[in-house]
């Protein structure tokens, strides 16, 4: 089976919900966090870093409720709402 190729705005997605996930994690380390999700810390570094770009739905709601952010406003934060997820309140 042929996998087809990722497009831009898929890619994009994948490196802003990456990005919104480090800026969630904030000052917690790397290893509690993906501790808490139940993956590994490679796992969420590829992730934050965009070199996963299609994480599962499943690793993707382990690691929002580990921040503190819901999956709506990532969703929406992603799709261009900058207001749809308040960092200042992630624990």
């Amino acid at each position: 089976m042929v996998r087809v190729p990722l497009t831009a705005a898929e890619i994009r997605r994948g490196q802003e919900i990456g990005a919104l996930l480090r800026e969630a994690r904030g000052e917690r380390t790397l290893t509690d966090v993906a501790a808490g999700a139940g993956i590994s810390p490679a796992t969420l570094r590829k992730i934050e870093t965009g070199r996963i770009p299609t994480p599962s739905f499943t690793t993707v709601a382990l690691l929002a409720a580990q921040v503190g952010l819901s999956l709506d406003g990532i969703w929406r934060r992603v799709e261009g709402d900058p207001a749809a997820v308040d960092l200042g309140r992630v624990s």
